[in-house]
């Protein structure tokens, strides 16, 4: 019998700052409905070290869950896949990675560069509407999207159980 893949689903973010906290709402929401054995649901907030860490722990695949701008209209949700490949790998000498301003693709260098690099990595981003102003709660678009997202990372995390995701095409 094949050992269980080990999938890390991490939410990130920010949740004082209205729809940047995205990941984190995201990520609650999905450990009180429940996931499958071997998924590990976890909110990180902005602590990007931390997320590092657990990383380093050793799982198959992480799925990033987070507020990410990329032009389209607030609540529009994305997949993306960060290719290990796509990152440095070594830390260059002098050059600084503060631990308090880790963002996702700041933790996966970090993690690439001390070899503990997940098998896949997978991020599921939404649209923010407003992530400068200090607040509490999602904006409506976002938390209208938040469904779909939410069966979104239940479809992938499905899809990263199998072998069949880590094949290389």
């Amino acid at each position: 019998m094949k050992p269980e893949k080990q999938i890390l689903v991490a939410g990130v973010g920010n949740a004082w700052l209205q729809d940047d906290a995205f990941g984190g709402e995201c990520a609650r929401r999905l450990e009180a409905r429940g996931v499958p054995s071997g998924v590990t649901v976890m909110d990180f907030g902005t602590g990007g070290l931390d997320l590092a860490y657990e990383v380093m722990r050793g799982y198959d695949a992480l799925v990033i869950l987070d507020a990410s701008r990329q032009g389209g209209e607030p609540g529009t949700l994305y997949v993306m896949e960060a290719e290990r490949e796509d990152f440095p790998d070594a830390i260059e000498d002098g050059e600084n990675i503060d631990p308090h301003g880790m963002d996702p693709k700041t933790m996966l260098r970090f993690v690439k560069a001390v070899g503990g690099w997940p098998g896949k990595v997978v991020i599921i981003a939404c649209e923010p509407g407003e992530v400068e102003e200090v607040g509490m709660g999602l904006t409506p678009k976002v938390e209208a999207a938040m469904q779909q997202a939410l069966a979104l990372v239940l479809e992938t995390v499905e899809e990263l159980r199998s072998d069949a995701a880590y094949e290389k095409t």
